[in-house]
């Protein structure tokens, strides 16, 4: 019985073990950051631009939708 509890305990200290190495290398593995930090900049400059633009973004989108009601209208009514 008391081999059994070494065995397991041993076990556990190896997967702890592993455990322990997998969340360092994930925390300390820079790979990719270039990437998530090019994703950053591109966001927030469609943000900058949405912003800047307001205006005619909603002006496009009204038309856009006014658009849209009229057709579905037409095509609802048969009258193409």
């Amino acid at each position: 019985m008391n081999e059994i509890a070494v065995l397991l305990y041993t076990k556990w200290l190896m997967l702890k073990g592993w455990a322990a190495d997998g969340i360092h290398d994930f925390l300390t593995d820079e790979q990719g950051d270039v990437n998530i930090v090019s994703i950053v900049v591109l966001i927030g400059i469609a943000v900058v631009l949405a912003v800047l633009f307001r205006s005619q973004i909603e002006g496009l989108l009204q038309t856009l939708f006014e658009s849209i009601g009229k057709n579905a209208e037409e095509a609802v009514s048969g009258g193409a």
